[in-house]
């Protein structure tokens, strides 16, 4: 009996998960990458407790958190005074999953831990152009020619190609102002005594700071900030705008070594399948990193979707379970995450830390456990 062939569309981590998860339920499996190479450009890192469950099904998990960092704890600072307000300790979770902590490892590493196992055509340098489905197969055109399969994962990135071919609307909108991330070698858990997740709120300006493994394993802190919304890319990018907003958070005299700049979405296709064509992270959401939920969220898609395909049951079951999650779930606790921030709501997150049963309520939200 023939075995049935799903092409993934985006090699990044979500995709990555997909054909892996595809191959080892025993499909055949083609992956196309419009980039020459894995996309190591710092990104997402934060992987949760249910998402460390699902690498660990793939044989993953040993190897990938010994290419990061375990952090147990995150913390909630009032950024203006640096003062440390509220503390969540994931092994409150413990009973609950095998993974009471979340690993921070740069996304990249991900998808590299992925190909390294997939049994499956990998093709680099090949861009996709358009779709057609016919019949029981989708045709895939790409400038390097046609790939066909019996089905299509759609797991290119916010401006996913295939989305834009299916005519599926991206619905949302795009927040005012933009994040800046920046990456550096500075101690802020020696120097501010945290841990390695924080969340700074502060109503002018908050940050992020968290840590994460790097290639070299020696450690980078990445710290992100809101911009003004009438501030230019070249002042937000200037050195003197950048030194501000790392002293502003007693960091001084700290150098970086990468700093990024993006708008930042709130979006949600309006289908998550259409016909043999099936989108994923990002291709069929975006939302705002606080939390780090965007990429958990797309990897559990990839997991529910590669168990789909393989039984070939259930197909539109997939979407309407996937997409009203997202929208309950990701898209309102990341809005609710940036507000928290921005509006200083502090004491309320002492009282819920404080308090054991609404603590455990809390991080199984943050975690995604209750999705």
């Amino acid at each position: 009996m023939r075995r049935r062939h799903i092409l993934v569309v985006g090699a990044g981590p979500v995709g990555s998960v997909a054909a892996l998860a595809c191959a080892q339920r025993g499909l055949d499996v083609t992956l196309l990458e419009a980039q020459e190479k894995i996309d190591d450009s710092p990104r997402a890192s934060t992987t949760q407790p249910p998402t460390l469950e699902i690498l660990a099904g793939l044989g993953l998990i040993d190897e990938y958190i010994r290419v990061g960092l375990v952090a147990r704890t995150f913390q909630f600072w009032d950024r203006p005074t640096r003062t440390l307000v509220a503390e969540f300790d994931f092994e409150r979770l413990r009973g609950e999953t095998a993974y009471p902590f979340v690993v921070q490892t740069e996304q990249h590493k991900l998808a590299n831990l992925c190909l390294a196992r997939l049994k499956g055509e990998i093709r680099f340098g090949v861009e996709v152009v358009d779709l057609e489905e016919k019949g029981d197969s989708v045709k895939v055109k790409t400038k390097q020619g046609d790939f066909t399969a019996d089905y299509v994962i759609g797991a290119d990135g916010g401006r996913s190609t295939v989305r834009k071919c299916l005519g599926i609307e991206f619905e949302g909108y795009t927040w005012p102002e933009r994040f800046l991330v920046i990456t550096t070698r500075f101690d802020f858990e020696r120097a501010l005594g945290c841990c390695f997740r924080n969340y700074m709120a502060g109503k002018e300006e908050w940050t992020n700071l968290f840590k994460v493994a790097g290639d070299d394993l020696k450690g980078r802190w990445r710290a992100v900030y809101n911009t003004r919304a009438d501030e230019s890319d070249e002042e937000a990018l200037s050195d003197e705008a950048v030194r501000a907003r790392l002293a502003r958070v007693h960091a001084p005299e700290a150098d970086w070594v990468h700093l990024n700049l993006y708008n930042v979405h709130q979006r949600v296709a309006k289908q998550f399948r259409k016909g043999r064509v099936f989108l994923c992270g990002d291709a069929a959401h975006v939302n705002n990193p606080i939390g780090g939920l965007g990429l958990n969220s797309g990897i559990h898609e990839a997991w529910d979707l590669a168990e789909v395909l393989s039984e070939r049951k259930d197909l539109d079951g997939y979407e309407q379970r996937r997409r009203p999650l997202n929208i309950k779930y990701v898209q309102e606790q990341t809005v609710a995450n940036k507000k928290r921030l921005e509006e200083g709501r502090l004491e309320e997150l002492r009282e819920t830390a404080a308090d054991p049963v609404r603590h455990k309520a809390f991080l199984r939200r943050a975690a995604l456990l209750v999705s």
